[in-house]
Parts: C-alpha cells; sequence; structure tokens
C-alpha cells in the first residue's frame, strides 16, 4: 500500500475539502483525487461522498482513517529510526520565532539541520513577540531563541545575526508619504498604531526610546497582535507605525515605506541559547547556525541598544 495514498487519504478526510488537502500535501489537485481512486480501487471501497459543494467519509472511510493514521506514524518511525541510525547526533531541539528577521531563516535552517545532522529534529515554536525569547530559553521552555537587542538576562548567551534598518510605515496617500525621508518629529501630532504595551515587543521599544529622544510620547490609537494586521491598518488610514525593514516585504496596497531623516537607526537580531550546558543536539543547531548566519563582520554605526 503506497504511503502517498494513505497521505492523500488522511489529508482529505482532515480537512473535508480537496483543494485545501492538495495546498497541504504541496501537490495538484487532480493529483490528490488519483491518488484517492488508487486507494479506494486497492481497498474496493468508496471512502467519500462528493458532491460539487461537500465531502464527507463514508462508513468504510470514517472506519479506514484511524488505521491509516497509525501506518503513517510507523512509517515516519521506521523512517527516522532508519535516520537516526546513520547519524552521530540525534535529539529535539526546540525553536523559538518571531518576526520576519527570523522567519525566513527557518526554511535555510531546517535544510542545513537534515542535511548534515538528519537525527535531530526542530520543533519550531511561534512565540509572537522577539523580547520573551531570553526569559523562555532561560525557563527552558525553548532551546534556542530569535530577539533583539537589549538581551538583560545574564543566564543566556546572544549574537547578533543581522541588523535591521528602522523605517517609517505610513499610508500611501499621507502628506509625509511624499518625500523619500521623513524627520521623527514631524510624526509628534500622528496617530499611531503598534503592538501592545504588554508583550515584549522590542520594535515597540525601539519606537518609544526614538520618540522620546525627539521629545514626544506617540499618541497611540491602535494596537494589533502582528505585523500583518499593523501594516493593514497603516494602509487603511488609522495611522502611521515605525517598524524595520525586515517586514517591507509585505506589500499591502495603499501603504508605502520611507526611511527616517538622519543617520539610519538600526535594530540587532540576535540568537539567545542557554549558558548551562547544552545537548549535542543543541550545539550541533548553533553550529548551522553559525554557517548560515553569521555574525556580521562590522556594526553599523547607530544601533539601539
Amino acid at each position: 500500500m503506497d504511503t502517498r495514498h494513505l497521505r492523500a487519504f488522511v489529508a482529505v478526510a482532515e480537512e473535508l475539502h480537496f483543494s485545501r488537502a492538495a495546498d497541504r500535501l504541496g501537490v495538484s489537485q487532480p493529483q490528490l483525487s488519483q491518488q484517492i481512486r488508487r486507494l479506494e480501487r486497492e481497498l474496493n471501497a468508496t471512502l467519500f461522498d462528493r458532491s460539487t459543494r461537500s465531502v464527507h467519509l463514508t462508513d468504510a472511510g470514517a472506519a479506514a482513517l484511524d488505521p491509516a493514521r497509525a501506518l503513517l506514524r510507523d512509517a515516519d518511525a521506521v523512517r527516522h529510526a532508519a535516520l537516526v541510525g546513520r547519524s552521530e547526533v540525534f535529539g529535539k531541539v526546540s525553536i523559538g520565532y518571531a518576526g520576519a528577521s527570523s522567519r525566513e531563516l527557518l526554511p535555510r535552517l531546517a535544510r542545513a539541520v537534515r542535511t548534515e545532522h538528519p537525527g535531530i529534529e526542530l520543533v519550531l515554536q511561534s512565540l509572537v513577540y522577539g523580547g520573551t525569547a531570553p526569559a523562555q530559553v532561560a525557563a527552558g521552555t525553548v532551546d534556542i531563541g530569535f530577539s533583539r537587542l537589549p538581551v538583560r538576562r545574564s543566564d543566556v548567551n546572544s549574537r547578533v545575526f543581522v541588523h535591521e534598518r528602522v523605517v517609517v510605515a505610513l499610508p500611501a496617500d499621507h502628506p509625509l508619504a511624499a518625500g523619500t525621508a521623513v524627520r521623527v518629529e514631524d510624526l509628534a501630532d500622528e496617530p499611531f498604531v503598534t503592538f501592545p504595551a504588554t508583550q515584549g515587543s522590542t520594535v515597540r521599544d525601539a519606537m518609544m526610546r526614538i520618540t522620546a529622544a525627539h521629545g514626544f510620547t506617540p499618541r497611540i490609537l491602535q494596537e494589533a497582535p502582528d505585523s500583518y494586521a499593523i501594516l493593514g491598518l497603516v494602509a487603511a488610514g488609522i495611522g502611521v507605525t515605525i517598524t524595520v525593514s525586515s517586514v517591507q516585504h509585505i506589500a499591502t496596497p495603499g501603504l508605502v515605506y520611507r526611511d527616517l531623516a538622519g543617520p539610519p537607526m538600526h535594530l540587532a537580531a540576535v540568537i539567545v541559547w542557554r549558558k548551562n550546558e547544552n545537548s549535542a543536539a543543541v550545539n550541533a543547531v548553533l553550529e548551522a547556525m553559525e554557517e548560515i548566519i553569521p555574525t556580521p563582520e562590522i556594526s553599523p554605526p547607530h544601533v539601539l541598544m
């Protein structure tokens, strides 16, 4: 029995939607339908009742679902055992990530670890806000975390992997969007959209320090939990925000980014890990990170600390 057909069956059974199941598996919908038909022929049973509007498991499909899941778990166990058998290092390593600067690195890291250390299983955990990563690393909730300077805990190590430029995001029709750069003091009377104050956002903390250095406290009109929501609100004309260059791939209609006038300011994104003895698997992942995202040789002159 082809495990690809079983995975197709389980995906459709869980999604009850062929298009969503195809997206989940990374195959075309006709290919997925063909795999289901082949499994049904092999089992001599109809697994789904299909119509143009809905998909439902038949009695045979419902009865086959748990055994199919069990077979796939066994197949995954065989594959993992074979990988570990030829790997010098094995174990689980949990990585806490937040923000665009770390998200884009995860596929490269996963590929490198799988190639060099197939016995290591990466467990990826979204932290929402990078400022919480040092505490979670220290507490053992995650093994390695992505955060930003300053890291004020003495029980974790950290190293810089990228410097992110501080920028301002504005509605496209805003008068300040007409220029190539915006003076911070010109934002003093603007409504702001930003992250919640109590959640550990390093970007919000940087915004408050920058505005304070220019003699004002921003008038925060709306808080939102992530950069996508914040930038969507900015595009809708709710307010402006100070953010970092790593989110500039978010190209929402009605949204523009501008540099801040004066010498460029940067936030330093860092990797954090525990100071006490770490497992061989954690050390192997840290080494892989050093190869993929080494510490920059030169730091820009204006890094917010």
